[in-house]
């Protein structure tokens, strides 16, 4: 495969089967740098959607479910080997698809080639256990494939995601359907390409485009998928997990989130900085455990509130290409959305802003990043996430208040706490609802292997880690009565 991405950009096959299917209808690829149109990607049906399905079925009964997990974990090593040799690829196509700074989609690339390295190694470490029960009696557990496995993976992140969700699925040895999302395919398809060169055998990975009413909703409702894996919004989750009910189909889901970094007076602020502003505006905002919120004890408020605004008005906004600190929103409507939060709030003391270059393209997306305080308790942009870059700063009196703020939306993917004493750390990570709490640090997310999901209005189920290699198995109890 060459390294050029000229070819990439026109990706108009389905993968179904090991084939490369052409597309009977396309969607445009736009860059959000500039608004033109790049390439195009297919438009699957629901008809498509199921002849993968199928594909999947036979593989699983065929080469792919006779392959011994050694060897799925030597296929997705390969697999990794050959995304790192292709990093660079898969970050310009990330760019220009997502409008994502392009040291952010080399990281996101990275990241995809370490999913596979990691579930590579875990294929066959899913181990049993034996259960002690009556004389007589061997108890013992085995862990298998659940089949076919749908995924759903968003805009934002598509590298990321696919890795973490098709990975873990794949290493547990089931065979995968992926939907990515219309507005960012590129780096999905362009994966496929790589994984079928590595040598993944036909129908384990299949790839059908398309838009979410059409594709999504035939893959989330199709009977023959035994799980499925959605990562978006809380309205199309709700979707997802209505049409999975009626098939008694499990779903992880990861809905988003408003998570929070709360800053206590005795918290290193040197060392916080840098989480405090990154992880709200990495991706221009648009990252689900984005820290949207800044909950700040009093006594430090002005303080916290100053050095984040120097901060702020450094930024600069640009072409994904460029490389500043934060590329354009992924689509006009996403920016008209992230706008009209800001019109919506106008009560608010705007502390501070970011700037859009000035070469910027006039047809690009962009927004400059917003730092805001001074909103009433329980105001609209505290409980709902905004998925763009804008960050709140929140002051609270005591532990107590700070717990309740931080919990009051019901969202809840990830927080961080910033302070010195550790038993508040201990006391604190406790009483915040949050599938991940970061002491003294900020992971937006975390790491490969750190489980990653939420409570409440957040979602359910766990990814990456050994967590997500669990939720792709079934767990069946053998007991064998010997004497």
């Amino acid at each position: 495969m060459s390294d050029a991405t000229e070819g990439w950009f026109d990706s108009r096959e389905i993968l179904i089967g090991g084939d490369w299917i052409p597309a009977a209808r396309t969607l445009p690829v736009e860059d959000p740098s500039d608004g033109t149109q790049i390439g195009e990607i297919p438009r699957g049906s629901a008809d498509e959607v199921d002849r993968a399905v199928t594909a999947a079925r036979a593989a699983m009964e065929g080469a792919w479910g006779q392959t011994p997990a050694a060897e799925r974990g030597r296929i997705l090593a390969r697999i990794g080997r050959r995304v790192a040799e292709h990093a660079e690829t898969l970050a310009r196509l990330e760019a220009r698809d997502v409008g994502k700074p392009l040291s952010q989609a080399r990281n996101d690339a990275l990241a995809l080639a370490r999913y596979m390295e990691f579930y590579a190694g875990a294929a066959d470490k899913l181990m049993g256990e034996t259960i002690p029960y009556l004389p007589g009696y061997t108890v013992y557990t085995l862990r298998e494939p659940l089949g076919v496995t749908g995924h759903i993976i968003p805009w934002n992140y598509p590298m990321q995601v696919l890795g973490r969700s098709v990975g873990a699925s794949l290493a547990a040895g089931n065979a995968c359907v992926l939907k990515p999302a219309e507005e960012a395919s590129l780096t999905a398809l362009a994966f496929a390409r790589i994984a079928v060169e590595a040598g993944l055998p036909a129908g384990a990975l299949n790839v059908v485009p398309g838009l979410g009413e059409e594709a999504g909703a035939a893959l989330a409702a199709h009977p023959g998928v035994a799980h499925l894996s959605f990562t978006g919004s809380f309205c199309v989750g709700q979707s997802v997990q209505a049409a999975a009910a009626a098939n008694a189909v499990p779903v992880t889901l990861e809905l988003g989130g408003k998570s929070p970094q709360i800053v206590f007076a005795d918290a290193d602020l040197d060392a916080a900085l840098p989480f405090l502003v990154n992880a709200g505006i990495q991706n221009a905002g648009q990252t689900c455990s984005a820290a949207s919120r800044i909950l700040v004890a009093r006594p430090r408020f002005d303080e916290v509130a100053a050095a984040m605004a120097a901060r702020y008005r450094s930024l600069r906004v640009g072409p994904a290409l460029a490389d500043h600190d934060l590329g354009p929103m992924i689509s006009a409507r996403q920016k008209q959305i992230v706008a009209g939060y800001l019109a919506a709030a106008p009560e608010a003391e705007v502390l501070a802003r970011g700037t859009i270059v000035e070469d910027a393209p006039e047809g690009g997306h962009y927004l400059a990043p917003h730092l805001l305080a001074g909103l009433a308790p329980g105001h609209r942009l505290e409980r709902e996430e905004i998925f763009g870059p804008v960050q709140l700063l929140i002051p609270f009196e005591d532990e107590a208040e700070a717990v309740a703020i931080a919990n009051g939306p019901g969202l809840g993917l990830v927080a961080g706490i910033w302070t010195a004493d550790g038993a508040r750390q201990m006391w604190m990570a406790r009483a915040i609802r949050a599938g991940q709490v970061f002491l003294n640090n900020y992971g937006a997310g975390g790491g490969v292997e750190l489980p990653f999901g939420g409570t409440g209005r957040s979602g359910h189920g766990r990814e990456k880690g050994f967590e997500a290699l669990y939720g792709f198995t079934q767990l069946k109890t053998v007991a064998a009565r010997h004497g």
